[in-house]
């Protein structure tokens, strides 16, 4: 029995949109389901203390590995992997479990999915959490081109653009790559301001914030020893996270910011704006997504409650559980009681 395999229900699998979908389910099938959607460089076992929590709360819960990620189906083609494929999926997911509407969960991309749901599927979707990840609006121009402007071609987003490169400096040491990521921010950490949240400028500005968040250039001089950031996961679970992508390397994952450019120019007929109840996850320490990247999303998202989880870098969810559980779920007794 595998790392994962200990700490999860049964894996199940679907067969929809052109791929195969490994997916966790908890909770009896009764009321609105919450289809919880990771992040990068994650897996649906990133929810695990959510899905324990549902279980014991009797609520419906379902967290897949999406497209390109763990158990899951990794297409070839770049564009498999656009907005378009990543929402379908979902759809297709929940035709599979006969589910008519949905609340959906996301963090990091998976958040970004999330927000996308109600946008495309509005008849599917009766509410949407972001956790860090607060709905964005299109931005004014190609958001690649803006990142380069502003960061360089070394921020990460923009490096993840060239073939094959990041794929192979990310796994050359899986290990090392999830000990990197999967840490939580030095003890004293002040709270965050800036991230990414400021990457989308007005269009035809040129400032530039100089190269910053190169992630290659830091996994290659990156030595575990030395990080002074306290680490969140057990050994087993960090074991679940390196077994699986030592098997599948990180291009799925990767290839889904190398549609950055495609979802932009393939969306510019859909209206920004969420009607569904939504509910925004903050975490007060996370540098890429910090809380102020959530500011002016009243503009967009009609029903909005935001929550602040004190003490919590980037891995929200793992990283204070209990506090993410406990918000999660009086938000849904609230707004979607059994």
């Amino acid at each position: 029995m595998t790392a994962l395999e200990k700490q999860m229900p049964p894996v199940q699998y679907v067969e929809t949109n052109g791929v195969r979908l490994a997916y966790y389910e908890v909770g009896p099938r009764t009321g609105v389901p919450v289809v919880f959607c990771h992040g990068f460089p994650e897996l649906a076992f990133s929810w695990r203390h959510q899905l324990r929590a549902f279980e014991a709360a009797g609520r419906w819960a379902i967290a897949p590995d999406q497209r390109g990620y763990g158990l899951s189906s990794r297409p070839q083609a770049v564009t498999d992997y656009d907005i378009e494929h990543l929402t379908a999926d979902m759809i297709g997911l929940l035709d599979h479990l006969g589910i008519e509407k949905a609340i959906f969960c996301g963090h990091d991309w998976g958040g970004i999915v999330v927000w996308q749901m109600p946008l495309r599927y509005p008849d599917r979707v009766v509410g949407v959490i972001g956790v860090n990840t607060p709905f964005m609006a299109r931005s004014p121009a190609d958001p690649i081109e803006i990142m380069r402007r502003r960061f360089g071609d070394d921020m990460y987003i923009v490096h993840f653009q060239k073939p094959a490169e990041d794929d192979a400096v990310l796994g050359d040491n899986v290990a090392r790559t999830m000990d990197f990521f999967m840490r939580r921010p030095v003890p004293g950490t002040p709270a965050a301001e800036g991230g990414l949240s400021g990457s989308v400028l007005a269009e035809g500005e040129t400032e530039s914030a100089g190269a910053t968040f190169a992630l290659v250039d830091i996994l290659k001089a990156y030595d575990p020893t030395y990080d002074p950031r306290p680490r969140f996961l057990s050994d087993d679970e960090m074991a679940a996270f390196v077994e699986s992508f030592e098997r599948t390397g990180f291009t799925g994952g990767i290839n889904w910011y190398r549609n950055f450019t495609r979802n932009w120019e393939r969306s510019a007929e859909i209206v920004d704006h969420v009607q569904a109840p939504s509910l925004m996850v903050m975490a007060e320490l996370d540098a890429v997504l910090p809380p102020s990247a959530a500011d002016g999303m009243e503009a967009y998202v009609t029903d909005l409650e935001k929550v602040l989880i004190k003490d919590s870098g980037h891995w929200t969810q793992q990283e204070q559980p209990e506090a993410v559980n406990q918000t999660l779920l009086g938000w849904l007794d609230k707004r979607f009681p059994i």
